[in-house]
């Protein structure tokens, strides 16, 4: 099971202090020794993500409860199946239960949606990424959830790799410029620079861009745009690119497709706690 990070850690006690704050009013109903038999199921098709948030969802409200995972992270969940189970102290496990299943249910779209796009472009050689178009905190665990799901991360940040965009180009004043700029402020980070057309894209190429994004091209300039390119630069296709077209884009020849859908699209599985024996 993956190993959560310090800071992902910590983004799962900030969610418990959302929802528990000072303590659960409604867990309190329930005598203090109560201990119960749970399991969590998916009510539809999913690739299952987020395992390791939940776990340690339950973890940090009682080290007690035990949880035994049936399914793993990227495993394909059926409707009605169960993939965990759990038991222990029931106050902690209703208290930690709303927490746990958004994390699951979150991670679980994001990785379902990711891999319906994968299968997509089956068989080509095109790399499914995704972007910064995350939900706000979520950066980390939404990528996670898209490697779940069988597609590639691109940058994780502003920090990571410079991406030279429209607004960098023209304050910098033209795209060699901020190719030359990028070399000297940044000289061994990753680099991919935006363009908008094929004068742009010889631009860049000339000035010894190595990755290069096409921004909203068409499939016909996609096609011309693989042609022109030399041996070792990346081409990635970004914009515009939904279920209906992406199959044609990968069959271009393009390196890379990036799509915010996988991230930002996404509408959360239905899954279910339910108590089954109190003992």
């Amino acid at each position: 099971m993956n190993t959560l990070d310090p800071h992902q850690i910590q983004l799962i006690t900030m969610a418990l202090l959302e929802d528990i704050g000072s303590g659960d009013l409604s867990a309190r109903l329930i005598p203090v020794h109560t201990d119960v038999r749970a399991q969590i199921l998916s009510r539809e098709a999913a690739v299952l993500c987020g395992a390791p948030y939940a776990t340690e969802v339950f973890n940090q409200v009682n080290p007690a409860i035990k949880l035994t995972w049936i399914a793993q992270d990227g495993d394909h969940l059926i409707p009605n199946q169960v993939f965990c189970t759990l038991a222990g102290p029931a106050q902690g496990i209703l208290s930690a239960e709303r927490t746990a299943l958004n994390f699951l249910q979150t991670l679980s779209a994001t990785a379902s949606r990711t891999a319906y796009f994968v299968k997509l472009i089956k068989d080509t050689d095109a790399v499914l990424l995704d972007t910064r178009k995350t939900l706000p905190n979520l950066r980390v665990a939404q990528k996670y959830a898209v490697k779940t799901g069988g597609a590639e991360n691109h940058r994780l940040g502003l920090f990571d790799a410079v991406l030279i965009k429209e607004n960098h180009i023209a304050a910098c004043g033209s795209i060699t410029k901020a190719i030359a700029a990028c070399k000297k402020t940044s000289p061994t980070a990753k680099m991919i620079i935006e363009v908008e057309n094929l004068s742009q894209l010889q631009e860049a190429i000339a000035a010894g861009a190595a990755h290069i994004m096409l921004d909203n091209f068409s499939l016909p300039l996609i096609k011309k745009a693989v042609l022109m390119k030399p041996e070792g630069v990346k081409l990635e296709a970004s914009g515009g690119i939904n279920e209906e077209n992406i199959r044609e884009v990968a069959e271009t020849g393009v390196d890379y497709i990036s799509l915010g859908t996988l991230t930002k699209d996404i509408e959360a599985i239905d899954l279910s706690l339910i108590v089954l024996e109190i003992q």
